[in-house]
Formats: C-alpha cells, structure tokens, sequence
C-alpha cells in the first residue's frame, strides 16, 4: 500500500511538473504578417521567423496576403482581436496600417516592422531589417566592378531601376545606389540613354517583374533601335532582374556578338543565383533572412519579458514621417560568380543540389 501510495505521489507531482513545463513555455501568440508567397524571400523569411518563435515558446499565427492590401489589414485586424503578444509585420504599404496599429497599441500588442518600415504610425515599436542605403551601395560598386570601371573609362549606357514606391526601403536602394553612381553620371563616364532617373520614373510598384520586362521593353525600343548597347542595368531585387534579362533575351542579347549587359540583384534567389553562374546576372545582395528572423525573435521576446532590447544598433536613420523607430540593422553582402559558393552554399543558405 505505501508503495502504490508513494507511485501514486510521484504520478501526480510528474503531471504537475510536466504541466507547469507546458505552462511555462506556452508564452502567448505571436502574430507574423508576411505580403506574399510570389517572392521566395518571403516564404523563407515567414518559415524562418515562425521556427525561432515557436523555438522560444510562443504559439504563432503566421499569415500571408498575396499583395493584397484590404487583406493584410483585415489580417492584422483578426491578429489583434485574438490577442497576439506581438505583430511582426512585413507591410504591403507601410504607409496604410495607422487604424490597425493604434487598435493593436490599444490592446498592449509589441509591434515590430520586419525589414519594411511602417509609416505614418507612432506605434511602431522597433523595426528590424539590413543597412539598406548599403545595399544600393553594393549594387552600384558591383555594376562598376563588373564594367571593369575605372580600368575601363567607358562611356558606359546604363539604365536604372528601382523598387515599389510604397516599400520605404525602395528609397534606400535607389539613393544608396546613386551615391555612387551619380558622380559618374555628372562626369559622362555612365550614362542614362533613356533620360529616366529618380524614383518617380524608375519605380516598379509591387518589385514586379512583367513591370520591370514591360519597361525594359520600351526602353530598349525607343532608345536603343539605333544599335546602341546597353551595358549596365541597376535592378534592385532578383524578380525585377529575370523580367530585364528576358527582355533583354528578346533582342538579342546573351549571344556571342551581344553579351549580356551587368546586371545586379538583391535576395540571392535561387534562380537568379542559377543565372549568376549561366552569366546572365552579373551579381546579387544576400540579406541573411535566418539573421533576420533570429534577431527579431530575440527581439520580441527580450521586450515582452519586460527589458530593452540588446539587439538595437540604429537610434537615427529610420524616420516613420512620426518618430525615428529603434532599429536592428544587419550587414549585407555581394554575390558574384566568384564568392557564390562560399556566400550562399558553404553557408547553407542554398542546397548545391537545388544549383543544379
């Protein structure tokens, strides 16, 4: 009988302990916003995030919207009225999510810009994303490199590319880029054939890639019919490089009497990186994802339990249009035919088989 008491005792106190261990680890939910699953950045970044969350004891609810803005809202509105802990948005707009936000402030949720900056709110509590002005550094000392510039004194035809006017980072991108490129422009060593330069003309909205071909297709018709070559384009995203070279393709480049012009990128997608050893992109930026989401879990649990964030390296350059958001920025880096291997697949970010 004692012994069956003493199992009996031990049973019981193992339940508690196993409860109290389920307890403690059952941390809330976290809301995760992703825009879209056409970029397979953002299915890294959306799977990434949720494993180092889930890893940290949170229940996740992770959700994409497709680039659908009234979508993404009503998301986020559901999020909140579940009572997540926390929102890490990845916005479609930053500039549209003002209503929902002072609703998830309301209700005590964290939020967190995940490497697009949400504008126009105040609450906005941290955004997490890389040195964005350096990777349009990056892209346009690669276009340099890869045009043998200053060995190579050109002229060189270059035509220029930017982002989605509604993603802040765009704007980054594009000015990074033409802290470097413009001096060059100004002296004549670049020059833009098609006149078409700043983000007002050169944006593509929604990183679109039939928008960048579509574009590059008038480009190439109405400025270089007379034979002239185009040895340079500065893209900022790998989607928007394939819709370019495609439309390049259609013209003739990529043969022997026509190379392929330098081409840059951003994201290191695998296609692109497949394309980057064919020679057909001249290079790309890797931004980390798995950095990404492992600072930002860290970020996000380190503010819920109450402290201030260790991760926080940028107190001054992210300006929603309300407040400066105190920012995580991680480092970038450039990805040609001579560094891939070690970049991207030593580092176990692409599978060489999936190179193949």
């Amino acid at each position: 009988m004692k012994l069956f008491k003493t199992m009996v005792t031990l049973a019981i106190a193992g339940a508690l302990s196993l409860s109290t261990a389920a307890f403690a680890q059952d941390k809330g939910t976290i809301g995760i916003a992703m825009p879209t699953k056409s970029s397979l950045r953002w299915i890294s970044d959306g799977n990434e995030l949720k494993a180092a969350l889930e890893a940290k004891g949170y229940k996740v609810d992770l959700q994409y919207a497709e680039d659908d803005i009234p979508n993404q809202l009503s998301q986020i509105e559901n999020m909140v009225t579940t009572g997540v802990k926390a929102l890490v948005i990845a916005s479609i707009d930053g500039t549209t999510l003002s209503n929902v936000l002072q609703q998830a402030k309301d209700s005590g949720a964290l939020v967190v810009a995940y490497d697009r900056l949400i504008r126009e709110s105040p609450n906005v509590d941290y955004y997490t994303t890389f040195d964005n002005f350096k990777v349009g550094v990056l892209q346009a000392e690669s276009l340099l490199k890869g045009l043998g510039y200053p060995d190579k004194q050109g002229p060189f035809n270059v035509e220029l590319f930017g982002g989605s006017p509604d993603d802040n980072n765009a704007f980054f991108f594009y000015d990074g880029a033409m802290s470097v490129l413009q001096p060059l422009i100004d002296k004549g060593v670049l020059v833009v054939k098609s006149g078409q330069m700043g983000m007002d003309k050169v944006g593509t909205l929604r990183w679109d890639g039939a928008v960048a071909q579509a574009r590059m297709d008038n480009i190439l018709s109405a400025n270089y019919s007379d034979g002239s070559r185009v040895d340079a384009v500065l893209s900022p995203y790998d989607g928007l490089s394939r819709g370019i070279i495609s439309s390049l393709r259609g013209v003739g480049y990529g043969s022997a009497d026509q190379p392929w012009p330098i081409i840059s990128g951003q994201d290191a997608e695998v296609p692109s990186v497949k394309g980057i050893i064919a020679g057909e992109q001249y290079s790309t930026i890797f931004k980390d994802t798995r950095e990404l989401a492992k600072v930002t879990a860290e970020l996000v649990d380190a503010a819920l339990s109450g402290g201030t964030p260790s991760q926080i390296n940028d107190t001054t350059t992210y300006n929603n249009g309300i407040k400066v958001v105190p920012s995580v920025l991680l480092t970038p880096y450039t990805v040609d035919a001579s560094n891939y291997q070690k970049v991207v697949v030593d580092s176990g970010y692409i599978k060489a088989d999936d190179l193949k």
